[in-house]
């Protein structure tokens, strides 16, 4: 993509939080005995994840003047994710969510509380025009104040020559409603984000088994060009103008640690690889090789990953 001198590589915009995750492989919450603690939420591992990569990234997102704030903040510092636009909010606990060990989609119970406090105050027009890509996720539209906020901003960023992304990660429990879930995320699809949805995703999207030709219309008749659907063990799709366009098989995984942040290291390596030039394709691969990555690792991404991804 046409950098065009800006500063930002990819300006993530969302939740931040506390992830506990379970210690015992294969047990639901309720038969889980310890959680360890790990930074969380997705727009913040994909910030993460990408500073590790090489790029400048930056993190819009609320934390709560307690303890685990603190804790978001100075990992985030140590990471060299840009924590300026981070607002603490005084009268509020940092959001943290109880999360199963599991080889497929975890369980997880949140309790919520400052991650959807992100205000206008925090998007400034010279921060867009500054950025190339902006991110968020399903998880971070799912309320208000986040929502309006993003919606507002998603638009001047794509009249600032931003592209848009979108992890649509959603999960029913977060929301008010379906109905607002489909509006909001039709309202951002109109800007054409590079969106990425898991096989998952999509099933609790649409409250049934869809195909995914039938996926990839619904994208494509909002407005999106690009489309990732992650298939976990059968691999990745990727349509273009709602049609599937390429196909790549899963990559062997020999053990899985952890599936949890599975997709947000997919994206991320999508992300830089688009970033920096590469063919779509070539972006898919990427990131698959950043997805196995994470299933081989508790918790989060090794610190090598770096010189990892320039082998490949």
């Amino acid at each position: 993509m046409n950098s065009q001198n800006r500063e930002i590589d990819i300006l993530c915009v969302g939740e931040t939080l506390i992830d506990f995750i379970g210690q015992q492989p294969g047990a639901s919450l309720e038969n889980t005995r310890d959680f360890h603690r790990f930074l969380g939420g997705s727009p913040t591992n994909v910030a993460v994840n990408s500073s590790r990569l090489g790029l400048k990234t930056a993190l819009i997102a609320t934390v709560g003047n307690d303890g685990f704030g603190k804790f978001i903040i100075k990992r985030l510092k140590e990471e060299g994710v840009e924590t300026n636009y981070l607002k603490t909010e005084t009268n509020s606990r940092t959001s943290v969510i109880f999360v199963s060990r599991t080889e497929g989609t975890p369980e997880f119970v949140p309790f919520r509380a400052s991650d959807f406090q992100i205000d206008e105050n925090q998007i400034h027009k010279r921060t867009l025009l500054n950025s190339k890509v902006f991110h968020t996720t399903c998880f971070a539209l799912s309320r208000d104040p986040a929502r309006t906020t993003i919606l507002k901003k998603a638009r001047e960023a794509f009249e600032s020559g931003c592209q848009l992304s979108i992890d649509v990660n959603y999960a029913r429990k977060l929301w008010e409603s379906r109905e607002a879930a489909l509006e909001a995320i039709r309202s951002y699809c109109r800007f054409d984000p590079l969106v990425k949805i898991s096989e998952d995703d999509m099933n609790r999207l649409f409250e049934r088994k869809v195909s995914h030709e039938e996926v990839f219309d619904f994208f494509g008749q909002a407005g999106v060009k690009t489309v990732c659907l992650t298939l976990g063990s059968e691999g990745v799709k990727l349509a273009l103008n709602g049609k599937e366009e390429v196909y790549r098989p899963a990559l062997k995984v020999d053990k899985i640690q952890d599936a949890t942040g599975a997709g947000d290291a997919f994206w991320s390596g999508f992300l830089s690889a688009y970033i920096d030039n590469n063919s779509l394709e070539k972006s898919l691969e990427v990131g698959q090789h950043l997805a196995v990555l994470k299933l081989q690792n508790l918790g989060r991404l090794p610190q090598n990953i770096k010189i990892i991804t320039k082998l490949l």
